[in-house]
């Protein structure tokens, strides 16, 4: 059974048109990557499927069920924007509040254990307002997964982290879909996102523009050889009139995209008198092929 499944869904805002008949599928027990530029609607269609605004038209259900119906609203968690926390209360007053909020029994068992799964449990006499962003980020998710719900929906919440912030929330992710939870993640840390999400779906200007998953992606993501010369400037000359694609990259290393061999490129440079520094093979991220996907869609 599919968690989420979206048809040709719409919400206009005035005369602006936000989502553009989108469709889109999420498997349960995925964790779901959910990528697009400012303004390409992903918060709106992240915030029907919370119920904290309606939609134009189209339909969304989850786990077969309309995303209204209040039995399949109790099974989701939610963090958008930032949590609901009051900043001079305990992260553990807080989480009693929405423990009680949400008529959980025996609040104080169910408090601890989320805490513990979130790496907060030392922190739970903090104060909300003491707290850093990375550790204001995983009391978010620890309030969303009160009562644990079967839906996680997650906007943003690895911006701003440092390194050892987003190792824990790949930790925490981790785990909570290996206990069965659906996560629903949008972010811009690609980097990121490619290390824990199991299916992609890229929305464009209010329409999805590819659905995929991670093996899906990997098999479409293009190999390149990637080299570094003395001479960088007339290697890539030299190489830009053999191969149909030759670009340098961030770190002045070149690429040839043509499926060749690396022997074939190391014999053409050395029979031209081109000194290698460096060459082996390598294969475009995530981030490399949303920004490759987002200028074929700009220029198509």
């Amino acid at each position: 059974m599919n968690a989420i499944e979206i048809r040709n869904l719409t919400k206009n805002f005035g005369p602006k048109q936000a989502v553009c008949g989108l469709n889109m599928t999420v498997a349960e027990g995925a964790i779901y990557g959910f990528i697009g530029e400012n303004g390409s609607g992903k918060s709106t269609t992240e915030k029907i499927i919370c119920g904290l605004i309606h939609e134009s038209g189209g339909s969304v259900k989850l786990y077969g069920r309309p995303h209204t119906d209040e039995t399949v609203r109790a099974d989701m968690g939610v963090l958008i924007e930032a949590p609901g926390c009051f900043s001079g209360l305990t992260v553990w007053d807080n989480m009693m509040l929405q423990a009680a909020n949400l008529s959980i029994p025996c609040p104080e068992e169910e408090v601890i254990k989320i805490l513990k799964l979130v790496r907060m449990e030392g922190a739970a006499g903090n104060k909300y307002k003491n707290c850093s962003l990375g550790m204001k980020q995983r009391i978010g998710i620890a309030m969303a997964l009160l009562g644990s719900p079967k839906l996680l929906v997650l906007d943003e919440p690895i911006n701003g982290l440092d390194a050892d912030g987003m190792r824990i929330m790949r930790e925490v992710l981790c785990d909570l879909a290996h206990n069965g939870t659906t996560i629903l993640i949008s972010s811009h840390v690609l980097s990121e996102l490619e290390k824990v999400a199991t299916h992609y779906g890229i929305i464009k200007g209010g329409k999805m523009v590819a659905e995929m998953t991670a093996e899906e992606l990997e098999a479409s993501c293009r190999t390149y050889i990637s080299i570094k010369c003395e001479d960088n400037m007339r290697a890539k000359y030299l190489l830009g009139a053999k191969y149909s694609r030759v670009e340098e990259d961030e770190a002045e290393k070149l690429r040839v995209y043509d499926m060749v061999e690396v022997e074939e490129v190391v014999k053409y440079l050395y029979d031209n008198g081109i000194a290698l520094l460096e060459i082996g093979k390598a294969k475009i991220g995530l981030e490399e092929y949303y920004i490759d996907l987002m200028k074929e869609k700009r220029h198509g």
